[in-house]
């Protein structure tokens, strides 16, 4: 069962994980669509990157609508610099706010983010990428990672485990984890070289499928995040996984390469209410 359903948030209809939503009442957690914003083509409409060349008034207006369709202050927006890298930040209060309106704010050169603060939105940009979010029940924890070919390949999703764990006193095999919709290996080919990065992945002969194109592959990177978090200790019962392809999708999700480039991008988001 496809766990990112659509769910009404004021004005906007957003993906949200529904079997977190219906155990944790205190947490968010899910990712945009496309469609509610005030972007214009080829950014229609709920664009929230700031970094595509959209108008910056009309991304901001898209941020804050989401925020306050969360019951979130817009002050509480938390983003990074996303470099397709393998930095995971823990994010402190002084982080607040980080990024939310303007790119040279945001935490410098960082993938992922975790925090055990509350009323912090933690976000992140997407158009084909993998979004990985991670919960701690027991010690109140969130995280939430940008997982690109190169991210993935650097593990790291391993890497977000381990910052929680050595943060916060997470055990990896108590932890819950979801893994967003992005571009699934139907729309996904690569070149060898980028296919043979993943050798040490557990059961990447059957994430990296040869292509009917000689030298390429089909590249399924949600399937190698899961394995990457087996890999660091996460249960597999644990894991929820979107069915979502973003590259057959463009009429729901922004793609990068479905779209050539030229497109906005999603927002998933984690946080913590206050209680």
């Amino acid at each position: 069962m496809e766990p990112f359903v659509p769910t009404a948030a004021g004005d906007l209809e957003v993906l949200t994980i529904a079997p977190w939503t219906r155990r944790f009442p205190h947490l968010t957690a899910g990712m945009t669509m496309r469609s509610g914003g005030v972007s214009e083509a080829p950014f229609h409409s709920l664009n929230c990157g700031l970094h595509v060349q959209d108008a910056p008034e009309a991304v901001i207006e898209n941020r804050r609508r989401l925020a306050r369709a969360l019951h979130f202050a817009f002050d509480a927006w938390t983003a990074a610099e996303q470099v397709h890298g393998s930095r995971v930040e823990t994010i402190r209060p002084p982080d607040r706010g980080k990024g939310r309106d303007a790119l040279d704010t945001a935490v410098p050169e960082t993938d992922g983010m975790v925090t055990d603060e509350r009323d912090v939105l933690l976000t992140a940009l997407f158009a084909d990428c993998v979004p990985l979010f991670l919960y701690d029940p027991d010690h109140e924890a969130v995280g939430l990672v940008h997982a690109g070919w190169r991210g993935t390949a650097a593990e790291i999703a391993r890497e977000a485990v381990h910052r929680m764990s050595e943060a916060y006193g997470s055990d990896p095999s108590r932890m819950l984890a979801a893994i967003g919709p992005s571009i699934g290996a139907c729309c996904y080919e690569v070149d060898e070289a980028v296919a043979l990065r993943f050798r040490d992945v557990p059961g990447w002969e059957r994430a990296a499928l040869p292509s009917e194109e000689k030298g390429k592959y089909r590249l399924d990177l949600k399937e190698l995040n899961r394995q990457i978090m087996i890999k660091a200790g996460i249960l597999p019962i644990h894991i929820e996984m979107s069915n979502w392809c973003t590259g057959c999708r463009t009429d729901m999700f922004f793609s990068h390469r479905a779209e050539r480039g030229r497109t906005g991008r999603m927002a998933a988001w984690i946080g913590l209410r206050r209680r």
